[in-house]
């Protein structure tokens, strides 16, 4: 359908929904736009066109009269019972995921569709409010310089390349998702031929686009929720013995348990048993908790931390000072 078509049968369709009566068609030839210059057999065609059209996408066009006596008078219109959606409701959890979703973009590309977003829910009666949910949203902005410029080439199709873990990577995004608070890519690596998962926040500085839009396709096998599922935490199958610090490390705390008879643990701290599946990874993560959280035991993941930080921290010579 082309944009003056789609005017037309806009113009239309709101020319028909305003007026309380059946409106005929000289006065439907005088004030929709796009009839205007048509000879008569012309807008005759047109005309019918547009309200099959119309009929066609579920528009409910009547046709009546409104002098019983001249029956013949013929005219139309689209009572707005028939045709408008009955009124929105939603529950207090669905209005908390709408503000959630909000807030996810408030930095991001899609500011200003949220604002036209919330705007429309607030008409229909329905307030969220975004800022109460902060702590949920996944980090979107300064955090992830990276994200505003993949989103946009997932969304309009277009390959990318940029910096990953110090390597050159040309990728064909196929999906975006968040997995407690951080964004993902799913997409084809061109340099590995194969579908890689990429986190956002590793890309180093911004993509850069290598191709135009549309200038490639989905595979029709393509599973985007196996891929996900590869992202979810593996069974715990090893416990660690952390000491945390009062008031930090909270997740920690709640996928653990509590070990008060634990001796001795620094002031300030508490004693945990906490599951893990993947010792490097979780390495990793104690890593960058800095002093919120010390490894107590086993003494093999305790060594892998130590062995992470000095590697950060970098050699040292025998006063203690970096070489």
């Amino acid at each position: 359908m082309t944009q003056q078509k789609s005017e037309r049968i806009m113009n239309l369709a709101i020319c028909l929904l305003m007026s309380r009566r059946f409106v005929e068609k000289a006065h439907i030839r005088e004030v929709v736009e796009g009839y205007h210059g048509l000879s008569d057999a012309a807008f005759e065609r047109t005309f019918e066109r547009d309200k099959d059209e119309l009929r066609h996408l579920g528009v409910p066009v009547e046709t009546g009269s409104n002098d019983p006596l001249f029956p013949d008078d013929v005219g139309y219109r689209i009572l707005r019972a028939a045709f408008e959606l009955p009124a929105i409701e939603f529950t207090p959890a669905e209005t908390a995921a709408l503000g959630l979703a909000a807030s996810v973009w408030e930095s991001a590309t899609q500011a200003g569709r949220t604002v036209s977003a919330l705007a429309k829910l607030r008409a229909a009666g329905v307030d969220p409010d975004p800022t109460r949910l902060s702590a949920f949203a996944p980090s979107v902005g300064a955090r992830e310089p990276a994200f505003p410029g993949i989103w946009a080439a997932y969304a309009e199709r277009a390959p990318i390349s940029f910096g990953y873990r110090g390597e050159v990577r040309r990728v064909e995004p196929w999906a975006m998702t968040s997995r407690r608070g951080a964004w993902y890519l799913l997409g084809h690596d061109r340099g590995r031929d194969a579908p890689r998962v990429f986190k956002v926040a590793r890309v180093d500085g911004v993509a850069t686009r290598i191709g135009k839009p549309g200038s490639y396709r989905l595979p029709e096998d393509l599973d985007v929720a196996k891929a996900w599922r590869s992202l979810e935490p593996a069974a715990s199958d090893e416990t660690a013995l952390l000491a945390l610090r009062d008031g930090r490390a909270n997740d920690l705390r709640r996928g653990g348990s509590p070990e008060p008879d634990v001796q001795p643990v620094p002031p300030g701290y508490q004693a945990y048993r906490v599951g893990y599946a993947r010792p490097g990874d979780f390495a990793a993560e104690l890593c960058a908790r800095g002093a919120d959280v010390l490894v107590l035991a086993p003494d093999t993941l305790r060594q892998a931390v130590i062995t992470r930080l000095e590697a950060v921290a970098g050699p040292t010579d025998e006063r203690g000072a970096e070489a």
